[in-house]
């Protein structure tokens, strides 16, 4: 017995669940809950039909999202959660009254979602704060609602596939199922209704070890490389009361764009590999950005959905508006205002701050340059020239250089806020 009460003892820690456990604990728990859900989503997929489908992942994919994403962050994340609940019903009755009329009304429908998300980052007086304290939750010191901005533009794209008739207009299970579903809820990729419903109206042929292994892959990028490059970014390595030497800045540059990739793409991974083991496919949302060779092309390769959103819902159509409006011989020019307006836009989804706007107009300019460029080398060298010189292995190396820093340069506008840049600034010496 002494025995045992000593051993007791020792696992008592890692026995816990509160915030005292051990961060090792918190992973595991998280991991044999998302085993969870996998196992019991690919066995609804697999094995149910029609509703009660429907019905089964409505329950795994509402009960997923509250136990990873709201319980036990914070008591009033249950009333975040509610409004979460609440405004995803009020956009799908608006998609059901607009989303198939003709004319303009559609357009209300659309703008619907990124109306709500306008209003909860940038309203004055926070009106959804107001509305929570009258519901008897204070939310003044919880974070920035979780997935929201994916939420919002997955939503308003199913509208545009409504109503360019790609999709059949989803039933309330079904709306409910895309809009919660637990891998691309919280940071994406951005899911279009199209390729979301192939999974199920035909089995999604993707190997179980395979989507394991991107799991896992996943998990290791996200929780450890992410955490270890995280440990030279500028949190840790300068914003600690200390003065450092001017090499340190361009460290935490190069080492944040390494956490944030890591980060970012590791999660992407790890939610494309749970929805192929469940059955949903998910496009990918990073093609070796690090390799890019000019700022157009990473844009191509890092957050693809995201660009992909906005060059069909944006680019497109004010390109074409502005060429009309300004005429076919400044359609260069016309192509680069959009780009600005796109990067703007991009800025501004990303977060409230001027370091937002300002993070998005260095993206602007970055693409801008890039197409200016390609215009000048095809007037100066020709199609023949112009291909040999993007061909030159020296410059296509110099080239990918250039992009990761200046990309990583960039970062410092997103990774930091104007007060935060000015600390940053004055420790250097």
């Amino acid at each position: 017995m002494a025995s045992l009460h000593h051993w007791l003892t020792v696992l008592r820690p890692w026995l816990e669940t509160g915030p005292q456990a051990p961060a090792f604990l918190h992973l595991a728990h998280k991991v044999v809950a998302l085993l969870g859900y996998l196992l019991a989503g690919r066995l609804v997929m697999q094995h149910t039909r029609g509703a009660w489908r429907e019905i089964w992942l409505v329950v795994l994919n509402l009960g997923g999202v509250y136990a990873f994403l709201f319980h036990g962050q914070h008591h009033h994340y249950v009333g975040m959660f509610s409004l979460y609940l609440a405004l995803v019903i009020l956009q799908f009755i608006v998609l059901r009254l607009f989303a198939e009329q003709r004319g303009w009304r559609p357009w209300i429908a659309f703008f619907t979602p990124i109306a709500v998300l306008a209003a909860i980052r940038y309203v004055p007086g926070s009106f959804f704060l107001a509305v929570g304290r009258a519901a008897g939750w204070d939310w003044t010191d919880v974070p920035a609602l979780i997935g929201v901005s994916y939420l919002t533009f997955r939503c308003s794209r199913l509208v545009l596939e409504i109503r360019n008739g790609a999709v059949k207009r989803p039933a309330f299970l079904e709306y409910l199922n895309f809009a919660f579903f637990l891998p691309t809820m919280s940071v994406g990729p951005i899911n279009n209704y199209a390729n979301y419903r192939r999974g199920f109206e035909a089995p999604y042929a993707v190997p179980v070890g395979r989507a394991a292994l991107r799991v896992l892959v996943g998990l290791v990028k996200f929780e450890i490389l992410g955490g270890l490059c995280s440990q030279l970014a500028y949190s840790a390595l300068l914003l600690d009361d200390h003065p450092h030497r001017w090499l340190d800045l361009p460290v935490a540059m190069v080492f944040y764009y390494l956490f944030l990739y890591c980060n970012f793409s590791g999660f992407c991974d790890l939610a494309i590999g749970a929805a192929a083991f469940i059955g949903i496919p998910v496009p990918e949302n990073f093609e070796n950005p690090l390799a890019a060779r000019n700022m157009r092309e990473f844009w191509n390769r890092w957050h693809i959905t995201l660009s992909a959103w906005m060059r069909d819902v944006v680019f497109s159509p004010l390109s074409k508006y502005l060429v009309r409006i300004m005429g076919v011989s400044a359609a260069n020019h016309a192509i680069a205002l959009t780009i600005f307006v796109v990067f703007l836009l991009i800025g501004i989804w990303h977060g409230v701050g001027w370091n937002y706007a300002l993070f998005g107009l260095a993206q602007a300019v970055g693409v801008t340059g890039v197409h200016y460029y390609t215009i000048f080398l095809k007037r100066r060298l020709g199609r023949d020239g112009s291909k040999a010189y993007n061909e030159n292995r020296l410059i296509h190396a110099l080239a990918v250089a250039i992009t990761f820093c200046y990309y990583a340069a960039t970062l410092f506008l997103f990774a930091n806020s104007l007060s935060q840049m000015r600390e940053i600034l004055s420790t250097l010496r």
